[in-house]
């Protein structure tokens, strides 16, 4: 069983929109922002670039940080990410690198 959380950030490629969210698969929630899986924020703003994340072990810690970073003004978020990832990459490749290395779960998103 997974007992990983995330609390991650996307932004669109003008950086003009930021969309936190909370799941228990980074790199299966990243492709269903990146191939607009469901209809939501993500997909009217085209939001599918993660620029940041947070790995939690309880999901009542990562819940209670995505509220509060939800909150947070934009040039707050905008340090956060830039102190984490100061180059703006696109950081999908590598979470898949890192999940495969780590034996973190990366269902299939073609199942």
């Amino acid at each position: 069983m997974n007992n990983n959380y995330y609390v991650y950030i996307l932004t669109n490629k003008y950086k003009t929109v930021f969309y936190t969210g909370v799941t228990n698969d980074l790199y299966r929630r990243t492709f269903e922002h990146k191939t607009k899986l469901s209809d939501g924020f993500s997909e009217k703003y085209n939001a599918d670039c993660l620029v940041y994340y947070e790995l939690f072990f309880n999901i009542t810690d990562a819940i209670r940080r995505e509220e509060r970073l939800k909150r947070w003004k934009r040039k707050w978020k905008m340090e956060l990410i830039e102190k984490f990832n100061p180059q703006w990459e696109d950081l999908f490749g590598k979470i898949g690198d890192a999940c495969s290395g780590a034996g973190m779960t990366t269902s299939n998103p073609n199942s």
